[in-house]
């Protein structure tokens, strides 16, 4: 039977449609002829995956828990069949909801408040999906909308389910902040016709008809009056205005900064504004007069260097005067703050220490190097040479220029006359020039054993280095003049002499 039903599959399907116990719904009358839609063969596993294929938005629902299939853990996991049964004819009731007994808390719309004694029919057409109803408030409630225009986007921010009329609203979370005497006050008394957006927020859009100045004062009520009563006029100018009335300002009249329209003038509030004739600097410290000067004392300087700027006077600093730094207009121009950038033309080492001055010198005294430490040069002082003084090596202060090679200084010390090469440091070294130490054994190819070890180094080096090297290293290259023999046993002196005595002959056995 299961190579019949896999070799013809039309005569399969004439079985399965003989087996199939009855009439699918209205819904899915049109995949009846196929089986497969929904039925995966000796598979009952996979018809869930099946359904979900076609159902997308329970399927999405399910993998975001949203919605009924989403929240309730049955719908989620079950077998759609155990709540959907089909083959029960078209006009089967495939879904079965039992709106007596559905908890609507598995919806993404709990029922709160009012929404709990509705009836479903309120809210759910009988040719609509239950899915397909909006949450929005407007949905339902579009014709118990009082406002012509929406306040808000979102009904909630004012209104709940409990009671619609019941306004929670907090003015306090708008612009426009509710205190003294507005706080009293009713909506409709500014909200007159229950419409906010372009709803008057200055005192003036409201109060003109009070305005007991007609206007002279300006339209800026807020400058003497305030929510917490009209009449209260005590202005305070520290308060009220962006300039505080201090020290010798709190003693002037009004008509000496402002007009008769006080309320109408735009004064500028800096210094120079006022004080432009007073200026003894003639502009050259800028305009900011507040920097120095304040207004208990226009006499006295209140300017802290150390404190009001980046760069604090130290040392010989702190007695120079202003202009020997600020040649130019002091707010103007940027000093750089690099010792160089006053100090270039005071570089004795012509740039060659570059550019850190504060690497050697402070600035108590420009003569003094407190800081230099020649031990982190490329040369640092050892023995001997820690006594000697800065000239004795250094002919100038570009101190780069000095020679590190110690025959540039010791050129008339060498006693060797120049026999051997100019690395003096092979024997010699910084602690005592006369204390030196040559191993010829380890530092040259040519070892000195025997009789050797007793010769002086000029017994053999009589010319220069360079050239006895070229020399080889064979008994006779030296002793050819010792050669008694006159070369009639051959150059290898070393078959029958050793270095510990020539006169001694060695056996030839």
């Amino acid at each position: 039977m299961l190579a019949l039903l896999t070799s013809l599959p039309a005569a399969a399907q004439t079985i399965e449609s003989l087996v199939m116990p009855g009439d699918v719904v209205r819904g899915h009358a049109e995949f009846e002829t196929e089986c497969s839609s929904c039925h995966l063969r000796f598979n009952r596993t996979e018809q869930r995956n099946l359904c979900l294929d076609c159902h997308e938005l329970v399927a999405i629902d399910i993998e975001l828990r949203l919605g009924y299939h989403g929240r309730s853990t049955d719908a989620s996991s079950d077998e759609c069949s155990s709540c959907h049964t089909d083959h029960e004819g078209r006009n089967a009731n495939i879904v079965e909801l039992d709106e007596a007994t559905f908890d609507h808390d598995f919806t993404d719309f709990r029922l709160l408040g009012h929404h709990a004694e509705a009836e479903c029919a309120d809210c759910h057409q009988p040719d609509q999906k239950h899915r397909d109803l909006s949450d929005e408030c407007s949905s339902c409630h579009a014709e118990d909308k009082p406002h012509e225009q929406d306040p808000t986007e979102v009904c909630t921010d004012c209104h709940n389910e409990s009671d619609w009329v019941d306004v929670s609203f907090d003015h306090d979370l708008t612009d426009y902040a509710l205190i003294g005497k507005h706080a009293e006050t009713a909506c409709v008394d500014c909200h007159e016709i229950k419409q906010f957006e372009g709803t008057p927020d200055t005192c003036f859009g409201c109060h003109e008809d009070d305005d007991e100045h007609n206007g002279k004062s300006g339209n800026k009520c807020e400058n003497c009056h305030n929510p917490e009563s009209w009449t209260d006029t005590s202005f305070n100018h520290a308060r009220d205005t962006d300039f505080a009335l201090e020290g010798g300002h709190a003693e002037l009249a009004c008509n000496d900064c402002h007009s008769d329209d006080p309320f109408s003038d735009e004064l500028d509030m800096t210094c120079v504004s006022c004080h432009l004739e007073d200026d003894e600097h003639e502009g050259h410290n800028g305009t900011d007069c507040g920097a120095c000067h304040s207004d208990e004392s226009w006499t006295d300087s209140i300017f802290d260097h150390s404190r009001d700027t980046d760069y604090e006077l130290l040392g010989s600093h702190a007695d120079i005067a202003c202009a020997d730094c600020h040649v130019e207009p002091i707010f103007e121009v940027e000093l750089q703050t690099e010792c160089i950038s006053c100090h270039l033309d005071e570089d004795v080492h012509e740039g060659s220490q570059g550019e850190q001055c504060a690497d050697c010198h402070n600035e108590t005294a420009w003569e003094d190097v407190p800081y230099f430490d020649h031990d982190l040069t490329k040369f640092p002082l050892l023995g001997e040479h820690d006594n000697v003084e800065c000239e004795d090596c250094h002919e100038t202060q570009v101190f780069v220029d000095a020679e590190e090679e110690c025959v540039a200084c010791h050129l008339e010390d060498d006693n060797h006359d120049g026999v051997f090469a100019d690395n003096c440091a092979t024997c010699h070294n910084p602690v005592a020039w006369d204390l030196w130490l040559f191993d010829h054994n380890t530092q040259t190819d040519f070892l000195l054993e025997g009789a050797h070890i007793d010769v002086t180094c000029e017994d053999c080096h009589r010319s220069s280095l360079e050239q006895m090297q070229k020399i080889g290293t064979s008994c006779i290259d030296c002793h050819r003049a010792d050669d008694v023999h006159d070369g009639e046993f051959g150059a290898d002196c070393g078959r029958c002499h050793s270095d510990v005595s020539f006169e001694e002959v060695r056996s030839l056995q």
